[in-house]
């Protein structure tokens, strides 16, 4: 059986700022999956982490410049996939990346990525999500060792191995993140991605030539000086999950790490950036 979670219906006014700082506010009190709506956010929370007061603590509802309510409800995990696929579209990256479910018609690209996500976070089509598969389509990545960070779907990973990395890791630290990639490398012909469930106490002894990070802000913050001590020479960074305003605390850290900027891109106020070792 599937795990339960508790489902939150946000009605937000003005949709912006408002619906990204509910959602990253969201984030740090445990909330696991999000959509926005025309009308605000639906958020995800798994009922074993959740109870009455979650949302006590909030404090873009006390701020008298958006109007913000909500109503909850319980539901099933096969509830949502079917939800989501009711929902799901398609989405293509550049001329060369197709982002699709297994019920969607394959298109003729260099690469097509075949994700079902059930509750996992990476279809592309969040910002930082499609942020990142961009960035790496844009890297040579042959013959390159990869690990992906907080893989959720396993998409990067996938993108990562389809552009011919020579070894891929993928980690999660949810089970159910775990569980899913492993389905969705199997989906994609791409077996030989070693997935694993842990955080970055994985990492040591290890050593890449290029890191994805799509997480959030302070877990970036915690794990930049590890993923620092695992970067081969000149390896490259690539870090999303985080807004624009938080990129000078990013960058701060990242060079007390010995990393270098190299260069950002912006989505809805998301960034996703790459730094250089020396």
């Amino acid at each position: 059986m599937g795990s339960i979670y508790i489902e939150y219906d946000f009605k937000v006014s003005p949709l912006q700022p408002a619906s990204e700082v509910l959602i990253a506010e969201l984030g740090e009190l445990g909330f696991e999956s999000f959509v926005e709506t025309e009308t605000g956010v639906q958020a995800y929370i798994q009922k074993s982490d959740w109870d009455d007061t979650v949302l006590n603590n909030l404090f873009i509802t006390k701020s008298p410049e958006f109007e913000i309510s909500w109503v909850c409800k319980e539901i099933a995990q096969q509830n949502w996939n079917a939800e989501w696929e009711k929902s799901f579209q398609p989405i293509k990256v550049g001329s060369s990346c197709f982002v699709r479910a297994p019920f969607h018609e394959a298109e003729a690209v260099e690469f097509d990525i075949v994700i079902e996500p059930k509750m996992s976070f990476g279809t592309g089509h969040h910002e930082t999500t499609y942020m990142m598969l961009s960035l790496i389509l844009d890297t040579d990545i042959e013959r390159k060792t990869v690990l992906d960070m907080g893989c959720g779907t396993g998409v990067l990973a996938i993108l990562a191995k389809m552009k011919g990395a020579s070894a891929v890791d993928a980690i999660d630290i949810e089970e159910w993140c775990y569980l899913n990639s492993l389905e969705n490398v199997e989906r994609n012909h791409c077996p030989d991605i070693k997935v694993e469930q842990g955080d970055s106490s994985l990492l040591a002894g290890r050593n890449f030539d290029i890191i994805l990070a799509n997480i959030n802000r302070n877990i970036l913050l915690k794990d930049i000086p590890v993923y620092a001590s695992c970067m081969n020479p000149h390896g490259l960074l690539f870090l999303s999950g985080f807004y624009q305003e938080d990129l000078e605390s990013i960058t701060t850290e990242c060079e007390r790490s010995g990393f270098k900027y190299q260069r950002h891109i912006e989505k809805n106020n998301w960034v996703a950036a790459v730094y250089r070792i020396s």
